[in-house]
């Protein structure tokens, strides 16, 4: 949703997870309880999640801790997107490598120390690349998961220009 300087706008997310639980099991344990479950949201496909292997899970499923970096990749992608788009800039290609350094304590408690997105993305011949490089800051600023976590998401972006305009 979009806001205006006079008008703030919200907008609610719903979401439905479902636990698969392993009505076989003789008894709730740590070593055997499931770790899989669904998430639903309505008119799209169920995404189906665990805990990482580390924790027990399963490694054919998504764990939430790739879906936290995950969801710090995309909301920049698209928020770089939109300010290039706004200046300009024509991306042509747009890949990103990212890393999330979790810290796990002896207790089992833990946290992300942080994030580094690096972005590859190639522009049209005829945008400028200092400004490519640069609206990756701005895009930050304006993406609404790394406005939500308390970590640092740092940003190592390559820009690559195109040989020919277009292509």
């Amino acid at each position: 949703m979009a806001t205006t300087e006079s008008k703030t706008i919200t907008h609610d997310y719903n979401t439905s997870l479902a636990w698969d639980a392993n009505p076989s099991a003789l008894s709730f344990q740590y070593k055997t309880y499931s770790r899989k479950y669904n998430i639903q949201v309505e008119g799209k496909p169920d995404l189906p999640g665990s805990a990482d292997p580390m924790f027990r899970g399963d490694r054919d499923r998504h764990n939430p801790e790739d879906l936290f970096v995950a969801a710090l990749s995309s909301c920049h992608l698209l928020s770089y997107l939109a300010v290039c788009a706004r200046n300009k800039v024509t991306v042509l290609d747009y890949a990103d490598e990212a890393i999330g350094t979790l810290v796990v304590k002896p207790d089992g408690s833990g946290h992300f120390e942080s994030v580094t997105l690096r972005p590859v993305v190639t522009i049209d011949a005829e945008s400028d690349e200092s400004l490519a490089l640069e609206l990756h800051d701005k895009a930050h600023k304006e993406c609404f998961i790394a406005n939500s976590v308390k970590i640092p998401v740092h940003h190592e972006p390559t820009i690559r220009v195109a040989q020919f305009a277009g292509l």
